[in-house]
């Protein structure tokens, strides 16, 4: 077609299109493949314990693994005389030849150095066989990645040699997401596929099933015990009769990493996610690209939605069928209208369950290093919202019991009635020097804090303003984070008098 003729709009939409097939995928180090190895023969060269762990390996797929070794370490002859099948391996106390390499599919070599690799590698190639010598990647074709075994399901990850410890820090992290029944679900997919294949149809149907075969092999469940669940699943997608459901979220404070495994296995499973304002954009990196994603957030003093729509938009979801994740700051259940929300999807029938999230005052305890409960100073705690539906404090607060100098009391949203809780508060017979706590933005990088005493309150809220909602921490417990303010201050002061001097 004659470019030429083209609109621009059209040009430039052709363009991006070509520009994005082209950058579909990034470049690659190595190419991630997978070799099946069972009832193949594999050579295994040289005696010591990274052969023996190499051998071990390969034996694992179901391999027949040939072993060549003049002298073979211990650890190399237990693993063999204990292999379930013995004759998994085959033992030749000799040096490698090149007849070794004879109807072998890949072979892996311990060198003593490079000279012996080089040869190896040379001898690899002349058969035609893909070589790796341990430790030595100049004489690779091929290398081995850190392994996370829930096979069928396998996961393999490289670092092209740059950084192993990296590779072994991913795959720490890889193994703490995948439950080890993840194995025992992936061969019951593999005996299922063909009667789901042949129940339900290619496109929707099929994506549905599996989506939730695959949430229910990370909810915990035990594979054999769900197998009549499962096909009962099949068959209600199958005569058009499944509904949808919701999972209500706690995001945490904002670190993605404070984020618990359930909740991130909810985000990956998610067809709509409802957030809120408070929400970080390091949460929702983690959940399901394919996920559409609404802002449903509410602020104090800001034009928000009402928990009116956000209930109706969740029945109306889960009724079409989707899996609905109602993404919360904190935990979903202090201060998160979660009561209302279940009340109003059990009225539905719509199957609701819940995911905690760490709550801000406890994230602020952790941050400051203060045990909310010291058994000095405090033996219990009280949560109490700062505002009411008016956004102003609540009038059912029984100040006389939150005046009670051995518990520790946090105020949440309380920043617009700091105030009037410190006046309340000393009117009830609290010292006016308690120390108090306030801090905004908990566990994100536009943290703030401050401290001092009660009757200071109000100018702690002053200089934290009202961007975001803040917490206020009442109690002898916050003592120490006081006098290490007061530290940094006189700190400060005095390296301002020396540097003045100076100058002077």
């Amino acid at each position: 077609m004659d470019v030429s003729l083209l609109q621009p709009n059209e040009v430039s939409t052709r363009a991006r299109s070509r520009d994005k097939a082209h950058a579909r995928v990034a470049p690659l180090a190595v190419l991630p493949v997978f070799f099946k190895l069972e009832g193949r023969r594999v050579l295994v060269a040289g005696g010591g314990e990274a052969a023996a762990w190499k051998a071990q390996l390969i034996a694992a797929t179901g391999a027949h693994v040939l072993v060549v070794a003049d002298v073979p370490c211990d650890l190399l002859l237990d693993i063999i005389a204990n292999a379930p099948d013995h004759e998994s391996y085959e033992l030749i106390r000799r040096s490698w030849m090149g007849e070794d390499f004879k109807s072998v599919e890949i072979a892996i070599c311990e060198a003593e150095d490079d000279n012996e690799a080089a040869e190896f590698h040379r001898a690899g190639k002349a058969s035609g066989v893909p070589v790796n010598v341990i430790d030595n990647p100049p004489f690779c074709d091929f290398r081995f990645g850190s392994i996370v075994n829930r096979s069928p399901a396998v996961v393999s990850i490289s670092t092209d040699g740059a950084a192993p410890v990296l590779g072994q820090a991913i795959r720490r992290r890889i193994e703490a997401l995948l439950p080890q029944s993840l194995a025992r679900w992936a061969g019951l997919a593999q005996t299922m596929r063909g009667v789901i294949c042949e129940r339900l149809k290619p496109g929707p149907e099929r994506r549905l099933f599996w989506e939730r075969f695959v949430d229910r092999a990370f909810s915990g469940d035990v594979p054999d015990a769900a197998s009549s669940q499962i096909l009962g699943d099949c068959n209600r997608i199958a005569s058009g009769m499944h509904g949808g459901r919701v999972t209500l979220v706690g995001a945490g404070p904002g670190d993605a990493e404070l984020l618990t495994l359930k909740a991130v296995r909810a985000l990956q499973a998610a067809d709509v996610i409802l957030f809120d304002d408070l929400v970080s954009a390091d949460v929702l990196e983690l959940a399901r690209r394919e996920a559409r994603r609404m802002l449903v957030g509410k602020r104090g003093g800001r034009e928000s939605c009402r928990q009116e729509d956000i209930n109706e938009m969740m029945v109306k979801l889960a009724k079409a069928g989707k899996h609905v994740v109602r993404l919360k700051g904190g935990d979903p259940m202090i201060f998160g209208r979660a009561g209302e929300e279940i009340a109003r999807l059990d009225a539905e029938n719509i199957p609701v369950s819940v995911v905690p999230g760490i709550t801000s005052a406890l994230a602020m305890a952790s941050t400051l290093g203060v045990s909310l409960t010291h058994r000095d100073h405090a033996q219990s705690v009280r949560f109490i919202t700062g505002h009411s539906r008016k956004g102003v404090l609540p009038s059912d607060v029984d100040w006389s019991a939150v005046a009670d100098l051995r518990t520790t009391t946090i105020f949440y949203m309380g920043g617009r009635t700091a105030a009037e809780i410190s006046k309340r508060l000393i009117e009830e017979g609290l010292p006016a020097d308690l120390p108090v706590v306030m801090m905004s933005g908990i566990a994100r990088p536009d943290e703030r804090r401050w401290s001092g005493k009660l009757s200071a309150l109000s100018y702690g809220a002053a200089e934290l303003g009202l961007d975001n909602p803040v917490l206020i921490g009442i109690g002898s417990v916050f003592a120490s984070v006081s006098r290490s303010a007061s530290r940094c201050t006189e700190l400060s002061s005095g390296l301002c008098s020396i540097y003045l001097g100076a100058r002077s």
